[in-house]
């Protein structure tokens, strides 16, 4: 009953086999492996972007920092969710790589990005010209980190909003297989097709032991983002421990897989919570995560057979009335089972 995070959760044995078949011999650094020559050539195609360029960072903040880094100058700001990943989880890295760019912080229900609000940020920044900060770019996260995701043509409104103001968009797409198997759209229709220019395509989320791609959909600027890579810290000597992972996943559709399994489980953890009178979901579960609400007592229950999860947000106790709601956040993962979700169920609904 483990549903912490997908953090949390091991390597498909998949993975662990092409790192394993990885480390035999010798094989040219710096992302010059034969292994990364054809994740590129795979997500090209997996993408219908044949020109876009491709590289591997080890985080997620790496690749959401340096992309951002890419698109916003630093008397620029990035216009976000005030619920985004690059706000509330980095540590302010995406300021720090762009070397001072600030993050607008855009109001929407459910972490999803208002267009309306983004409008209004987007016509108020510059206004008295240089004494303001610029336009620089906008970031939407999909799936969101409240666990719902952009349709397509969510995406496009965004899109056609920052392109109106010729201001680039990002995606910080750390859960993007789960997003994209609940929108049922192909890869290009979520991203360039829309309007993204930069994509986080997470890895480490969905299973892989630490590794994440940028892809730049315009190459024009990949000589930049390589110069940042490098001065950032974060080109790999033995890259191919990277590229084996990610082409490990990209083949015979295994993020797909992975990510179907994750929201199959989040699917049957949302149900069953939604069967119980004591609990309400909080947020709409349509991806791999559930945020839901039930009392106090119940949660004492729960930690005490074993279940780990996470009171979202965190400022709330276990002390208290036993009748007090306490909301919660449920993260299930390629490798959480009916049983793990069943078993929970059957504590909380006791």
């Amino acid at each position: 009953m483990h549903f912490t995070s997908d953090n949390a959760s091991p390597v498909p044995p998949q993975v662990m086999d092409a790192l394993l078949k990885a480390n035999h011999g010798y094989s040219m650094p710096y992302g010059n492996d034969p292994e990364m020559s054809l994740v590129r050539d795979r997500i090209r195609e997996i993408f219908e972007a044949p020109e876009a360029a491709v590289y591997l960072v080890a985080t997620g903040t790496a690749a959401n920092a340096l992309s951002l880094a890419c698109l916003c100058p630093p008397w620029a700001t990035v216009f976000c969710h005030r619920n985004a990943h690059i706000e509330e989880d980095e540590c302010a890295a995406p300021e720090f790589f762009s070397g001072g760019a600030k993050l607008t912080l855009i109001d929407g229900d459910h972490a999803k990005m208002s267009p309306e609000a983004l409008q209004q940020a987007i016509g108020f920044a510059a206004r008295a010209g240089v004494h303001n900060v610029q336009k620089g770019a906008v970031s939407l996260t999909n799936a969101t980190e409240n666990g719902t995701v952009y349709t397509p043509a969510e995406v496009r409104a965004i899109c056609d909003i920052a392109k109106a103001h010729d201001v680039p968009v990002h995606m910080d797409g750390a859960r993007f297989a789960n997003a994209l198997i609940t929108a049922g759209c192909t890869p290009a229709e979520m991203t360039w097709k829309a309007g993204v220019d930069v994509l986080s395509f997470g890895g480490t989320k969905n299973g892989l032991m630490g590794v994440e791609a940028v892809v730049l959909f315009d190459p024009a600027r990949a000589w930049e983002f390589e110069l940042r890579r490098k001065r950032g810290a974060h080109l790999f000597s033995k890259h191919r421990y990277l590229s084996a992972q990610m082409l490990a996943y990209l083949e015979d559709d295994l993020w797909l897989k992975l990510a179907t399994r994750a929201n199959a489980a989040a699917a049957r953890l949302s149900r069953g919570i939604l069967s119980l009178d004591v609990a309400s979901l909080v947020h709409p579960a349509q991806a791999n995560a559930v945020f839901a609400a039930w009392p106090r007592a119940v949660h004492r229950r729960a930690h005490d057979a074993g279940a780990a999860y996470y009171l979202w947000p965190g400022n709330q106790s276990l002390d208290g009335p036993d009748d007090t709601p306490l909301s919660a956040r449920l993260v299930c993962s390629w490798c959480t089972t009916d049983a793990d979700v069943d078993a929970f169920l059957d504590v909380i609904g006791q």
